[in-house]
């Protein structure tokens, strides 16, 4: 920054992650996954609303929410940051549009259990997509985990063969975890050349394109006044004020730590769905879904005790 440009105004999601103790900040993520976990068993309440319109009224509403939000926490700040972005943040927007759109048709096509499942191979595959695209050098234990995760998914898509809705949704699903890939191998870039990606506009973006591309497909409108209100509690409580909660929580919690309580989602998501919606999980989504949710545990932990033996 020049000497001549006017001081940054105080950004209050830094102040607030400066008051966060580690055990507040690990209770603020699982309270964040909580919130996450909502939507499956809040879809499954809709009355009328079709696939397309599920996912624009959600993106809407959170393009709403983060506007409203982020305007009052930064003022102009925040039209600065789109305008000055530059590729990586635009680049980082059309990975969450993907993310925002994939994961609510995915729930409209397959059960809930089905979608979280596949979505806990994004690191995974992030860290994959590291090793493809930038050159990362990977540890024995990650490709023994991302070979393990992978035997799962083929397991649960190869019980879904005969079923094309299923089937359908699970590999609508999986475009979820490979645009988080992409998505964070991009910030990973953005980093290396000195550059940082501010992943609140981000989000925004994501809204405001998944909007705008499902708004055509999902006219003419058919939600109900309850649709609607279901869409704005999924739109406000469960994306966009948890992804701003999430971003507090890491930057007090290491990785590997993010990671770990993230899967959290999985377990409230599917329980969740099952109390409310009456989504009893197929046995091959309970045995693949535990050699993947078991490879990142255990890829992760090994990783937490081999960055604090040296010390």
């Amino acid at each position: 920054m020049s000497a001549s440009a006017p001081a940054a105004k105080p950004d209050p999601a830094r102040s607030a992650r400066r008051g966060l103790t580690h055990g507040r900040a690990v209770a603020l993520m699982v309270l964040v996954t909580l919130m996450w976990a909502t939507a499956g068993v809040v879809t499954r309440q809709l009355e009328r609303a079709a696939s397309f319109e599920v996912t624009f009224w959600r993106s809407f509403f959170t393009l709403l929410a983060m506007v409203l939000i982020l305007g009052a926490w930064r003022g102009r700040g925040l039209w600065r940051s789109l305008r000055e972005g530059g590729r990586h943040l635009w680049i980082s927007g059309a990975c969450w549009s993907v993310m925002f759109t994939a994961f609510m048709v995915a729930l409209t096509l397959t059960t809930t259990a089905n979608v979280l499942v596949t979505l806990a191979t994004g690191p995974l595959l992030a860290a994959l997509a590291a090793r493809l695209f930038i050159g990362h050098r990977l540890p024995a234990r990650t490709w023994a985990a991302i070979a393990v995760a992978g035997a799962g998914i083929a397991w649960m898509y190869g019980a879904q063969i005969g079923d094309d809705g299923a089937l359908a949704g699970t590999l609508v699903a999986l475009c979820v975890p490979i645009a988080g890939a992409c998505h964070w191998t991009n910030v990973q870039q953005a980093h290396a050349s000195g550059a940082d990606v501010d992943l609140l506009p981000a989000v925004l973006i994501g809204a405001a394109v998944s909007a705008a591309c499902t708004l055509p497909l999902a006219w003419p409108f058919t939600a109900s006044g309850r649709d609607l209100a279901l869409l704005g509690f999924l739109g406000v409580f469960q994306l966009a004020i948890p992804c701003m909660l999430s971003m507090m929580a890491a930057g007090v919690l290491k990785a590997p730590e993010v990671a770990l309580l993230a899967l959290l989602e999985v377990l409230f998501g599917i329980a969740l769905a099952w109390v409310g919606a009456g989504e009893v999980p197929a046995p091959t989504v309970f045995s693949g879904g535990l050699l993947v949710i078991g490879a990142l545990v255990a890829n992760e932990w090994l990783g937490w005790r081999a960055a604090r033996g040296p010390r």
